[in-house]
């Protein structure tokens, strides 16, 4: 990219993962953080001096984590998740399904959301707490239809895409997983730049 200083240098590590600063000669006085791969990017004017590259990186670190937890807090503990699956329940799905537990879980690396139609429980992966209320929501009515079709079948999709923001969701969460795989081919050294 024209004006980036191609290779990154790399800073302390935050709660949150590894912190990474990627100086630009275009970026003369604004300062970008966000989260990519599991690390803290923050974007930053190639002029900084290290002392002022040290505070801005603490600074827009406890910015972003200060964001987090705040989405972290509005979206609540299990008993908050169980009140927002029956919201979307009746607003989406005529209140059909009925999930007897919904429970954040942290040992979901892999998936969204799991459910399990037998016993009506439902599952989200902590890792969407950092995510958009929207696509929290997207994950509960994906699980809240599979209370009712077990499958992925045109049926299953049909219930899904009864809520509105299911594609701009579904899009969102695409483009983290395309991220998470480049992330992880780029630490196993196959990409090169």
């Amino acid at each position: 990219m024209p004006g980036s200083t191609p290779a990154p240098s790399r800073g302390p590590l935050s709660t949150d993962g590894p912190v990474e600063v990627r100086r630009s000669a275009r970026r003369r006085r604004t300062v970008t953080a966000y989260r990519e791969s599991g690390r803290t990017i923050v974007l930053i004017p190639a002029a900084f001096t290290p002392a002022e590259e040290r505070r801005w990186v603490a600074q827009m670190v406890a910015k972003l984590q200060t964001r987090e937890e705040r989405r972290r807090r509005s979206l609540g503990g299990d008993d908050e998740l169980m009140s927002r699956a029956r919201a979307l329940s009746a607003a989406h799905l005529d209140g059909v399904p009925q999930p007897t537990s919904v429970r954040w879980v942290d040992n979901q690396q892999r998936r969204w959301g799991s459910c399990t139609p037998a016993d009506g429980s439902i599952r989200l992966s902590s890792r969407l707490r950092s995510m958009p209320e929207y696509v929290v929501d997207y994950v509960l009515v994906h699980e809240l239809a599979h209370l009712l079709e077990a499958g992925h079948d045109a049926r299953f999709w049909a219930l899904v895409a009864r809520y509105p923001q299911a594609e701009r969701a579904r899009g969102f969460l695409e483009g983290v997983e395309s991220a998470r795989a480049d992330g992880a081919r780029a630490d196993d050294g196959d990409l090169v730049d």
